[in-house]
């Protein structure tokens, strides 16, 4: 409501970074953290298991986070490799908002060996990462391109789970190069376990510090 009556007229568009009015989202500095952004759609949309994101003339929100990284290289005054930087969207049951954002900030530095260590496992299909990830278990996929372009990971989940059941989930993109094809990224999925005491909150993977940058 602040952010874009102000791109609208032309000015800067406090409190927010970005506002890309043709693509429909808006850049915002979170109040969290050091280094953490969100990456928010300027229509309304509620979340993951919004019906929205997955119409035809859904933009491709994470491609547009993942440009956004820079922010998070301007906050740590510097630039950083692509596999310590992350993507994060929380399930229903993880997060604080009921308008979709996406958090675009720093990996955790135990996330990122763990995700080094056990590169070989993870491949082109859905399968079981081979160890806890944050003390939750996720599922991992790889995506061989440099930048995700076409590649929705909304869509990506949504091939894999009933629509009903998208709200019970968290998606990651944590960016990779991998050893045999180079540039890529790692998409990791969770799924709620109430029982477990787990919300399915990708979030807590992320270091809003960014320990990494030092």
């Amino acid at each position: 409501d602040r952010c874009v009556p102000r791109a609208t007229q032309a000015t800067a568009p406090a409190p927010c970074a970005e506002v890309d009015l043709p693509d429909g989202y808006a850049v915002l500095k979170d109040t969290i953290g050091a280094t953490q952004y969100l990456l928010i759609p300027t229509a309304r949309v509620s979340g993951i298991e919004d019906p929205a994101i997955l119409r035809s003339d859904s933009p491709n929100y994470w491609q547009a986070a993942w440009q956004a990284r820079h922010y998070v290289e301007q906050s740590v005054g510097h630039t950083m490799g692509r596999d310590t930087i992350s993507l994060a969207i929380n399930s229903t049951y993880g997060r604080s908002q009921d308008q979709l954002h996406i958090h675009i900030d720093c990996i955790r530095a135990d996330v990122r060996s763990a995700l080094q260590s056990g590169q070989a496992a993870i491949g082109p299909r859905w399968s079981a990462f081979p160890q806890p990830l944050g003390g939750q278990h996720y599922r991992a996929v790889r995506i061989e391109q440099a930048a995700l372009g076409a590649i929705d990971p909304f869509r990506l989940l949504a091939r894999d789970v009933k629509p009903e059941e998208m709200g019970q989930h968290t998606l990651v993109v944590v960016g990779a190069t991998f050893r045999d094809t180079g540039s890529g990224f790692i998409l990791l999925d969770d799924h709620v376990d109430l029982a477990a005491g787990d919300f399915a909150a990708g979030e807590s993977l992320q270091d809003h510090d960014c320990a990494l940058a030092r």
